[in-house]
């Protein structure tokens, strides 16, 4: 099976109904949840990345850039395009202390 033209070697998973669950879950059993809209890129299609208040984070493909803002709206949590604002500085503090578990 060939990839379709125009996209490379490179098949690309889209949401699904469990990417939005987990991100569902995710702002519901957190505080302080800031979302940042990736843009879809040659290997990942549009995501969502939520940062909690400790920095905590996760990441889930969502159908597109207008869902993600619209989810985060609608949720009562801020959205941000991550290519714009880059990321919380809390994010990366919380990656660092999980690499010292």
């Amino acid at each position: 099976m060939s990839a379709p033209k125009g996209r490379g070697p490179t098949t690309v998973r889209a949401s699904d109904s469990a990417d939005q669950k987990h991100l569902r879950e995710f702002v519901t059993t957190r505080r302080g949840v800031e979302g940042f809209v990736e843009p879809r890129t040659a290997v990942t299609d549009v995501t969502l990345m939520l940062v909690a208040y400790d920095g905590e984070w996760t990441r889930r493909r969502v159908p597109s850039v207008e869902w993600a803002h619209t989810f985060a709206n609608s949720h009562g949590i801020p959205s941000y395009d991550a290519a714009v604002v880059g990321y919380p500085a809390r994010m990366r503090e919380w990656n660092r202390k999980q690499k010292g578990n």
